[in-house]
């Protein structure tokens, strides 16, 4: 019940002459695939480090360029063309990745007008409140961030989602109650400007083990998909497919996604079962619950009700525990990937565990450190945004699953991440 590990992009802030606010320009999806490219350095070359530094160079210098400019319409075909729906192509022997970013930063040199300041510095964490308030009686579970500052919580009660902004705090209902449905984690496709929803199921009642696809900006629902599942808990989206997990049965749920974020026909979606080293106890719950993905999307990362952390091959479903050196992390819940660092939200031990993976995954360290709010209150998934990370609080023990609670409030916490 986590977020998504695509390529949101820190907009950068640019100083022009009757300039737009961040996220309104079309160049987007371009500094949205350089974000992309900059992730996949990180994690999959050797010098990756260094390249990933280059990226963000180029991702500051890219800013959000003035729109309008034939400039900028030249990046956007340089950048994009060549990687549909924000896909960005394996990095190559020999220094691929560190040629395709180098012919970006060519391109961003000669497309960026003079006379324009365009800073690297991310907007200041201290302009963003630490506490959003949601509406009362929410009963959220999930959140996820999407284009620019904008953020979506669902609601356990009535399926809704809410947008947000985490720049001023200020939102409104994007997706309105849904008869008969639940939202229990999220996943946005900045790509698409979609928001995916995992449905939940008849382990909390009469509710269809499905999952949603909603438009992130005017809140119509774009698909459905009956999953047949026990309790749809959670979903990531990668460059070609959404995952979702289910707590009562050992398999993911795959949603194949075409160009431009196309949707397939719920016939399309496949049905993978967790093999290998996975834990499944029928009697016990959750099983399968949050999900993440490195950026190319050929490993996921599931936790459980064990306590236990797995890197699932997302081709045959074949999972490795994550050997933690005897480590654990109980009550875990929504995961944030960031590079090698893991967040794993511990709901009901009110706070973040971070743990450092190793390059392939198969082991990490827990941090005696995690993340601690006096503001948490049974914080059950995160998303990362620059340097924060957003928590919501699913207030569990405070009201009663499935009964309205008017009254009672919910909030979005931000903590620094590591």
């Amino acid at each position: 019940m986590a977020i998504t590990a695509r390529g949101m992009v820190q907009f950068y802030s640019v100083s022009v002459s009757g300039a737009r606010r961040p996220g309104e320009y079309p160049s987007e999806r371009a500094a949205q695939c350089l974000s992309t490219e900059r992730q996949q350095a990180e994690v999959a070359e050797p010098t990756g480090a260094a390249q990933a530094r280059m990226a963000d160079a180029m991702l500051g210098r890219l800013g959000a360029v003035a729109a309008g400019s034939s400039g900028q319409r030249l990046l956007e075909r340089s950048v994009t063309e060549s990687t549909a729906r924000c896909k960005v192509s394996p990095p190559a022997r020999g220094g691929g990745t560190m040629k395709r970013l180098l012919q970006v930063l060519a391109v961003v040199a000669l497309v960026v007008p003079s006379g324009v300041s365009v800073s690297a510095t991310p907007p200041h964490p201290e302009t963003f409140p630490a506490v959003i308030d949601l509406p009362n009686g929410r009963q959220p579970e999930g959140i996820a961030v999407g284009r620019g500052t904008d953020f979506f919580v669902g609601s356990l009660l009535t399926g809704a989602v809410y947008g947000g902004d985490l720049r001023t705090g200020d939102g409104e209902t994007v997706v309105p109650p849904q008869q008969g449905r639940i939202a229990v984690g999220l996943a946005a496709d900045t790509c698409s400007n979609a928001i995916f929803v995992a449905g939940g199921g008849p382990f909390l009642g009469p509710i269809p083990g499905s999952a949603y696809v909603y438009d992130a900006e005017t809140g119509a629902e774009l698909a459905e998909y009956p999953l047949n599942g026990v309790f749809i808990n959670d979903v990531v989206v990668t460059r070609d497919a959404a995952y979702f997990t289910d707590s009562g049965r050992s398999v993911l749920y795959r949603v194949p996604l075409g160009a431009g974020g196309e949707l397939p026909d719920p016939s399309a979606v496949e049905e993978i079962t967790l093999g290998g080293e996975f834990d499944f106890d029928p009697a016990v719950f959750p099983n399968a619950n949050g999900i993440e993905a490195t950026p190319n999307g050929n490993w996921l990362i599931v936790n459980t009700a064990f306590a236990s952390l797995y890197r699932v091959d997302s081709r045959t479903g074949y999972a490795s525990k994550i050997d933690l050196g005897g480590a654990g992390v109980p009550n875990g819940d929504g995961l944030v990937l960031a590079g090698r660092t893991l967040y794993v939200v511990q709901n009901f031990s009110n706070q973040i565990g971070v743990v450092t993976l190793d390059p392939s995954l198969t082991s990490g360290v827990v941090s005696d450190a995690p993340l601690t709010s006096p503001d948490f209150r049974i914080p059950t998934t995160a998303a990362k945004f620059g340097s924060t990370i957003y928590a919501v609080n699913a207030c569990f023990g405070e009201f009663t699953p499935g009964v309205p609670s008017p009254h009672l409030e919910f909030t979005v916490v931000g903590v620094p991440a590591q």
